[in-house]
């Protein structure tokens, strides 16, 4: 009697392009790692900005693009993170990397008394809602007079060479110290990276990925179904709030000085967030990649206009958002079904081969 040559069904996520991109991505990491040696310091600066907005933008983007819950005021965790490393570094003496860890946790715990008050809200008023709790948080740190009150503070000269790290970078490139300070932190703000898109693509491709994206589409049948909705929401609202914190830290670890106005700008922390997601592609984990290249070069490319500069910006969102809804990445992957990060499950092997579900 003939075997049967129909294969075992089985259910995938990975594809053709998937496959490729990893290997590319590994080669990309690795010059990304080994950069500091051949690209100059402003380079190196450049990249870091890179990683810290699309860090951000990933942050975003899990909130709006898969938990539905569309936030502006994203900036009240870039803000309590950086008042936590100042306060840490400053005031309680410790090492910076121990208060940038500090930081996240700190941020965190915001977000559990602010997420009780802001779930309450649906929709236009969920968006407000976080916005005010942002400006909240940032009267009260205002008051804060030992990290400058209103006017703000600045780090100890030498705290970021205070990072692990830094006089091994120094003595092996030959750099100094502020060189090797950058050099670090473009390291941290690359690892940072990387953990963030790796902690939202593991997400998504559990069975907690797939309870997230039932309550995005239909947050009843989501109930119905016995996908907890409010719990789910919850822990991407901490997760998300965790990592912003991180990166809120880092920046303004780098910067070295810090104000309410500044380290609490919803312009440069939720505004320019949003235009990144938005271009490139929300809902996507390629979008904010994209995204944060195109502003980049915009940024660069327009900064000279300066007050027609956000015009321009505002006026090329609403362009892209006019003929390429789902962003730049949603109308290239529409045309060629290519997907880098797939998250959909597929049915391979038996009658079924290559059908989506």
């Amino acid at each position: 009697m003939a075997k049967s040559s129909t294969r075992p069904i089985r259910i995938e996520t990975r594809t053709r392009a998937s496959a490729i991109f990893g290997v590319v991505a590994v080669l990309v990491l690795i010059v990304a790692f080994a950069a500091p040696a051949f690209v100059s310091r402003s380079a190196i600066q450049d990249l870091f900005f890179i990683l810290t907005m699309l860090v951000l933008a990933q942050c975003w983007n899990l909130l709006a693009g898969y938990a539905g819950l569309v936030s502006v005021g994203q900036q009240a965790f870039v803000g309590f993170g950086a008042y936590a490393l100042f306060a840490g570094v400053s005031l309680w003496g410790l090492d910076p990397l121990t208060a940038i860890g500090l930081a996240g946790v700190a941020a965190a715990l915001l977000a559990v008394p602010t997420g009780f008050f802001v779930f309450r809200l649906q929709g236009a008023y969920f968006a407000i809602g976080t916005w005010v709790i942002a400006e909240v948080v940032r009267l009260v740190l205002a008051q804060w007079k030992a990290l400058g009150g209103g006017t703000g503070t600045s780090l100890p000269s030498t705290a970021a060479r205070d990072l692990p790290g830094v006089e091994a970078v120094a003595a092996f490139f030959g750099f100094r110290a502020p060189q090797a300070a950058d050099v670090v932190a473009y390291w941290l703000a690359l690892v940072l990276a990387i953990v963030t898109i790796g902690f939202i693509y593991a997400l998504l491709r559990s069975r907690r990925g797939l309870g997230l994206a039932a309550v995005r589409d239909n947050q009843e049948a989501a109930r119905a179904v016995g996908v907890d909705a409010s719990r789910m929401k919850f822990v991407v609202y901490l997760s998300a709030a965790f990592l912003t914190g991180l990166c809120g830290a880092l920046i303004n670890l780098q910067k070295g000085r810090i104000s309410p106005d500044a380290a609490f700008s919803v312009i440069d922390w939720t505004a320019y967030v949003i235009f990144i997601v938005v271009i490139g592609g929300i809902g996507t984990i390629e979008g904010p990649i994209i995204g944060v290249i195109v502003f980049f070069l915009l940024q660069n490319t327009l900064a000279d206009y300066g007050a027609w500069y956000l015009l321009l910006l505002g006026l090329i969102g609403i362009v892209v958002m006019l003929f390429a809804p789902r962003g730049l990445w949603g109308l290239f992957a529409d045309r060629t079904g290519i997907q880098l990060f797939p998250v959909r499950r597929r049915i391979a092997g038996g009658p079924f081969d290559a059908k989506k579900t």
